[in-house]
């Protein structure tokens, strides 16, 4: 970030800004008070202020008593770099939503790559700030005059969008917020139709097995070729990354894919979309260990779920299990018909094919049990059959006894579904540049 202090620069400017660094809040406030013009000067090279150094440094305190001082939280430095731009780089959360709530553009460009503050935190990994920044978005004027969904999607002067650069630069956490808010699976850095490098591409080019995954789950095209002709598979083969290329190889099955163009899907509470999102990597697990199975790059898959469900009942009491797999516990309830389901069987309806991008509208799934369309979706109360209720014949549904169940685990699930064919027809399949760092 060149925060070196040139010897043009005066000593007492230097003093100050290295004061800034160490936190030094009092002597911050002493200096400002003897020469209050100091918070116009820069540094001689980088062209830093007092702000930039504050926020790149996460110096919640100082930053808060320049902006208190009517200090623009939007001055530039040599690069045309704001300070919400080096609070995200460097991952200062709280100077971050400091500076958004003091009114900090986030529509701000960088002069090297053509770069927003959105770029920074995707580029550099920081989830939080990303999140910070998307939650300003749908509540400011970007969302009414430039529009959400072209801001999640923006472009830096390469054609990278803030995903292809958490993608390139193996940020798991990151893709997921992303796609989670809109940004668009397979973009590419071609403009005017020409072919360009995909998210995919960048992650088969980094070698992220969890970047791949999690595109993949996504919608991301496997056939969607560069503008060299290649698909993301030969580009993970070319940086001889096996596990990854096993995964885009377009012979091997393809993963399921989060049914995100339902309408209600988006509407999930997140309680439901944990349970659902758990059964979608649980599914896609079983099918990695498939593909990777008795080769060298066998490797377990990664268990992010802490969804677990906890029978308090005693153990003589059964819980009541999901009518369609009878084998996991109905915890998604159909709305206005109140038919329950477990996770898995809700998703193998949902995704019953892979959504098609042209679509404008996709058409709702419908209860098994009653036929009618689903609207939505909500957790459902888990049910405690006791042994009175099985000897007055008044339980109808299969049951069986469990002290917790864990829905990260249990592959027996899947196998189960798999029997009834409900996965049988799921995830159907369609017949790299280098980054400058900001």
């Amino acid at each position: 970030m060149g925060q070196s202090f040139s010897c043009s620069e005066s000593e007492y400017e230097i003093g100050l800004l290295r004061a800034i660094q160490d936190g030094e809040i009092k002597v911050v406030a002493d200096m400002i008070e003897e020469d209050s013009s100091v918070l116009e000067k820069t540094t001689f090279y980088d062209r830093l202020s007092a702000l930039h150094v504050a926020a790149a440094h996460g110096q919640i305190q100082i930053l808060s008593m320049l902006l208190d001082r009517s200090v623009g939280p939007d001055t530039l430095n040599r690069r045309k770099q704001t300070p919400l731009m080096l609070a995200a780089m460097h991952g200062k959360i709280a100077c971050v939503r400091k500076l958004i709530q003091e009114g900090a553009n986030i529509l701000m460009f960088d002069s090297r790559n053509r770069r927003t503050c959105l770029h920074y935190a995707a580029y550099y990994g920081h989830s939080d700030c990303l999140q910070a920044i998307l939650s300003a978005a749908r509540s400011s004027d970007v969302a009414a005059s430039w529009g959400f969904a072209r801001f999640v999607n923006i472009r830096d002067k390469n054609g990278m969008t803030p995903l292809h650069l958490a993608a390139r630069r193996r940020h798991p956490s990151c893709v997921h917020t992303l796609l989670d808010n809109g940004a668009l699976v397979c973009s590419s850095t071609g403009g005017s139709g020409y072919p360009g490098s995909t998210p995919l591409h960048m992650a088969a080019r980094g070698g992220s097995i969890d970047c791949v995954r999690e595109l993949l789950a996504w919608g991301a095209d496997r056939l969607q070729i560069d503008t060299s002709g290649r698909i993301p598979y030969f580009v993970a083969l070319r940086h001889k990354y096996g596990a990854c290329a096993a995964l885009l190889n377009p012979s091997s099955a393809a993963p399921l894919v989060w049914p995100a163009a339902l309408k209600f899907i988006s509407e999930l509470s997140p309680e439901a979309k944990t349970l659902l999102e758990c059964a979608l990597r649980e599914a896609n697990k079983e099918k990695e260990k498939a593909i990777l199975n008795g080769t060298v790059y066998s490797q377990p898959f990664p268990d992010n779920s802490d969804v677990v469900f906890d029978d308090t009942a005693s153990e003589a009491s059964n819980i009541e299990l999901c009518c369609i797999c009878f084998d996991q516990v109905c915890t998604i309830e159909v709305q206005d018909c109140g038919h329950q389901m477990c996770a898995h069987c809700t998703l193998a309806l949902c995704c019953h094919k892979k959504p098609d991008c042209s679509t404008v509208a996709v058409e709702a799934p419908v209860c098994p049990f009653c036929r009618s369309t689903i609207k939505q979706l909500a957790v459902a109360e888990t049910k405690i059959i006791t042994e009175v209720e099985v000897e007055t014949g008044s339980a109808s549904k299969p049951r069986k006894s469990k002290k917790s169940i864990n829905f990260s685990e249990g592959s027996s699930s899947f196998k189960s579904l798999t029997s009834l064919g409900s996965f049988g027809k799921l995830g159907g399949r369609k017949s790299s540049e280098m980054i400058d760092k900001p």
